[in-house]
């Protein structure tokens, strides 16, 4: 492998030096040494071939992100010849495609050569991972591996040590869902080597969604029974520890991928973008866009209560996200390197939230938030869809 050979020729270079001193019977000072070579510039080693792990795939990074959610089920399914010839007749570009869903499953059955091989987390949903993309390879469409991580039912169930524990059960919210431990390296490992198996197949993007606590958990935080793990030990008050094991995890598995050449990106509330941070959960938006390469925040408007001065948020699409939009160029604007912002956008209905608080949403009000983020200088985007039904005739590129 590519990285294997570099790290050899990297130990290659320093080894005479030390092997004479040896010799000689001298001490060495390795922190006052140089070697004989000039420090190599990150950026140099970034962008050399040499340091990269190559899946052989090509693609090219779009004029701007505009992409769509895909299920293991469609894009495993018919259903996928469809969302392609979306793509095909349109301005879009992208899939974000479930590798782990919202179970916890791998959406493929993995290979003998995978450390996931046997386990019962790998379905059948995506019978040839590598052909699709080899597909969206030729058909020029950039693909994103979606990655669900603390809401994870079935790690939960199978190592309930690495969850949060109601008694002697398994905590799960009113939806019947499970998390595992934010605080739990055993848990980022485990997210982190699915990250570099999507890698590996030729996605071009880790795309991580549910890096987060449960919602509401600052009211059970001290009745459930967890492991801090190394976190015991910290100073930090209940809110601050969150936030820190969630900025931790993100900045672990960036580091992480850096030899498979991909770009790292997190979902996150759209609301956390306008508070110091959203307390139960953990996540702080400016630590965590500190440290990918793409932060998307989920801001459909009807998921907000009544914010900006907007009483029915999803009867006003366009004003929403110009609100939202206003708040989060300040946020990223006071970084030294922010971010690219591509948020996640409604491409779907809301009646749960009753007559007359709830539009129908169609091409009107799909270009209206697009339009929106324009307008605010944001040009990419992802549309979300549970279904993967997605309103046709919108001009996405506005």
């Amino acid at each position: 492998m590519k990285l294997i050979s570099s790290l050899l020729l990297a130990g290659a270079i320093a080894l005479p030096q030390v092997a004479q001193a040896e010799e000689l019977g001298t001490d060495i000072e390795f922190g006052e040494r140089t070697y004989g070579f000039e420090i190599i510039e990150e950026q140099l080693v970034a962008n050399s071939k040499l340091y990269r792990y190559d899946s052989g795939l090509t693609f090219e990074y779009p004029d701007a992100v505009r992409g769509i959610y895909v299920t293991g089920h469609s894009a495993g399914g018919a259903r996928f010849e469809r969302l392609l010839k979306l793509l095909n007749t349109t301005d879009l570009n992208a899939m974000v495609i479930d590798i782990k869903d919202d179970y916890g499953n791998l959406t493929y059955k993995p290979g003998e050569d995978s450390k996931f091989f046997g386990n019962e987390i790998g379905k059948p949903y995506i019978k040839d991972p590598r052909k699709m993309l080899e597909t969206l390879e030729a058909e020029k469409v950039y693909p994103i591996a979606r990655i669900v991580v603390f809401k994870d039912s079935v790690l939960a169930e199978q190592k309930p040590e690495l969850s949060f524990k109601d008694g002697n059960d398994v905590w799960k919210n009113g939806r019947g869902e499970a998390f595992v431990n934010p605080f739990m390296k055993e848990v980022w490992d485990h997210n982190v080597d699915i990250a570099i198996e999507a890698a590996k197949m030729g996605f071009q993007e880790i795309q991580f969604d549910y890096v987060r606590f449960p919602e509401g958990f600052e009211k059970r935080h001290d009745t459930l029974k967890y492991s801090m793990d190394e976190y015991t030990d910290s100073e930090l008050d209940p809110v601050q520890r969150r936030v820190e094991a969630v900025t931790d995890f993100v900045a672990y598995a960036k580091e992480k991928l850096k030899p498979y050449d991909v770009d790292v990106s997190v979902d996150i509330f759209g609301y956390s973008a306008t508070l110091p941070e959203a307390p139960g959960i953990g996540q702080n938006f400016t630590k965590i866009s500190e440290n990918v390469d793409v932060i998307s925040s989920m801001i459909y408007p009807s998921h907000w209560t009544s914010y900006f001065g907007i009483a029915k948020p999803d009867l006003e699409p366009y004003k929403l996200v110009a609100e939202y939009a206003k708040v989060e160029n300040a946020k990223l604007g006071s970084l030294e390197n922010p971010p690219v912002s591509r948020p996640w956008l409604q491409d779907f209905s809301a009646p749960w939230l009753g007559s007359g608080n709830f539009l129908r949403y169609g091409k009107n009000e799909v270009e209206a938030q697009i339009k929106a983020l324009k307008d605010n200088g944001i040009n990419e985007y992802l549309l979300w869809n549970a279904g993967n039904n997605y309103t046709e005739g919108v001009n996405f590129k506005q």
